[in-house]
C-alpha cells in the first residue's frame, strides 16, 4: 500500500505540531478524521497491522509536501483530507464509536 512509503514522517510531536499549526486555518472538519485515527493509533483495541495504515496516513498528513501542497489556500488540504477518510473507511471495523467520540473530545478542547 502507498500508505508505507508515509510511515517514516509520522511521530506524536509532528501530528501534535501539525494539529497546532492548523487549527485555526483548517478548522474541524478537516482535523477530524486526523483525530479520529489518532485517537485508533493510541487505542489497545487495534491492531498492529490496522496501526500501520494509520501511521502512514497520519505520516502523510504531518509531511508539507505531498501531493497537493498544505501552503495552497483552500485546496492544498484536499489530498490530506482524502487520504485521512480514505484511511478511516478501510479501517471501519476498527474504529469504533468510543474512539469517534474520543477524537471528537479532543478536537472539541483544542478548538472549541
Amino acid at each position: 500500500m502507498i500508505l508505507n512509503n508515509y510511515q517514516k514522517y509520522f511521530s506524536q510531536s509532528g501530528f501534535s505540531s501539525k494539529v497546532l499549526s492548523l487549527a485555526k486555518r483548517a478548522g474541524g472538519k478537516l482535523l477530524y478524521p486526523a483525530f479520529v485515527l489518532y485517537t485508533a493509533y493510541k487505542s489497545n483495541e487495534v491492531s498492529i497491522k490496522d496501526k500501520a495504515i494509520i501511521i502512514g496516513a497520519l505520516g502523510y498528513f504531518i509531511l508539507p509536501k505531498d501531493l497537493i501542497s498544505d501552503f495552497l489556500p483552500i485546496i492544498g488540504f484536499t489530498d490530506d483530507f482524502a487520504v485521512l477518510t480514505l484511511a478511516i473507511r478501510s479501517l471501519k471495523k476498527s474504529i469504533t464509536p468510543k474512539i469517534k467520540e474520543a477524537a471528537r473530545q479532543s478536537l472539541n478542547k483544542l478548538i472549541g
